[in-house]
């Protein structure tokens, strides 16, 4: 079996002359870049607060760095193409060494952090993560910096089901569409028939019926294609085989549960407890990844997981043995980049207007032909 809430887009582009095609020809940003940092933070304290009082979570501390030992950093992928910055700390003239790597994101360390910070059922934790990526191809929407409102909420085994994750989900649209609200009262150019709203309701989708609507076509173009028809769309069930014999996307095996058995409104099996949320960017005119999320594995689930992706020796961390002993909450989490929702929210046409990161010349050189500046 072939995977991520980690890459909020998959690898990217992949080639420059291709991004030069993908840049808009007749972009003006509609913030200079002191509004720009307003609206930043205006948005970035209303998603705080409301994601705390819709689902019940509390700021708290994450980390940038871990214990390599821990294996609760995330490695996005399964097959091992993307790794984390390791450094070596000497540490007591080398009597007492750590070997430490950057966060690439808080995925496992939040369901350790649940127990820590002693959250009961119907509690949870949201961080103001940060993480580097050094393996990705930076173009519009994915830099080597990451930054992630990263949250988890402590649940029931009864709770472990689409219709408790969609009901999550909606709450989190609520927190993005009112965001939205925010920023366009504080700066009313944001409203704009250019470039239209965000819907004020998802479309829930299940990865199957996306291969089935358009099997001629690959993975991100069956979601370019839908989420052009529906312009905000959740997809369900990301990781597990499709009908094609490839997973819609391939997910780390520990953290999202895709393997558990659902069933469709109309009555066929599915499986997959976790997805994606999806915009149309009307100023890209491309997919918009925003979130990747989902109900979390149980010690069922994980080993199955583990066992299809030929990782059962993860067994021996601390963070798998906490599931399979039970000793840490069930869970439901994700990821939501916060760079990308600031670059769809304040019309954008790359993430580095929003994000302070290190892009190669010839980017920011193609950027400034097009009236793009990044912040250096």
């Amino acid at each position: 079996m072939l995977d991520k809430e980690a890459d909020l887009a998959g690898p990217g582009i992949g080639d420059y002359n291709e991004l030069k095609k993908v840049l808009p020809q007749d972009y003006n940003s509609l913030l200079s870049p002191k509004e720009t940092q307003e609206a930043i933070y205006a948005a970035k304290n209303y998603i705080e607060e409301n994601l705390c009082k819709e689902l019940n979570l509390m700021m708290v501390s994450v980390p940038l760095i871990v214990d390599e030992e821990s294996g609760v950093n995330d490695f996005l992928d399964r097959d091992g193409s993307r790794s984390p910055v390791q450094f070596h700390i000497s540490n007591d003239h080398g009597k007492n060494p750590v070997n430490g790597q950057v966060v690439q994101a808080a995925t496992k360390w939040k369901r350790m952090a649940l127990k820590q910070f002693d959250m009961g059922v119907g509690e949870g934790l949201l961080t103001d993560m940060r993480a580097i990526r050094k393996d990705y191809f930076l173009d519009h929407d994915h830099s080597a910096y990451v930054d992630q409102w990263d949250w988890e909420l402590s649940i029931t085994e009864d709770q472990r089901n689409l219709d408790f994750l969609t009901e999550v989900v909606q709450k989190l649209w609520k927190v993005l569409k009112g965001a939205e609200t925010c920023v366009q009262d504080l700066f009313p150019q944001l409203k704009t028939d250019k470039y239209p709203n965000l819907p004020d309701e998802l479309t829930f989708i299940h990865a199957e019926d996306i291969l089935e609507k358009y099997h001629d076509l690959p993975r991100k173009a069956r979601e370019t294609a839908i989420v052009q028809e529906n312009p905000a769309l959740f997809i369900y069930g990301i990781g597990w085989v499709l009908n094609d014999g490839y997973p819609h996307e391939m997910r780390a095996a520990d953290y999202d549960d895709w393997v558990t058995e659902t069933t469709s409104k109309d009555g066929r099996p599915m499986h997959g407890l976790n997805g994606d949320i999806l915009v149309w960017n009307p100023l890209t005119q491309r997919r918009h990844e925003l979130t990747s999320m989902g109900i979390r594995v149980n010690a069922e689930s994980l080993k199955k997981q583990l066992e299809i992706s030929g990782q059962l020796d993860f067994l021996k961390f601390p963070y798998h043995q906490g599931i399979i002993n039970k000793d840490i909450p069930l869970s439901i989490g994700g990821g939501i980049g916060q760079s990308r929702t600031f670059m769809l929210l304040l019309k954008k046409a790359h993430i580095g207007e929003v994000s302070v990161t290190v892009w190669p010349k010839v980017l920011k050189d193609m950027c400034k032909e097009k009236n793009i500046y990044v912040l250096e």
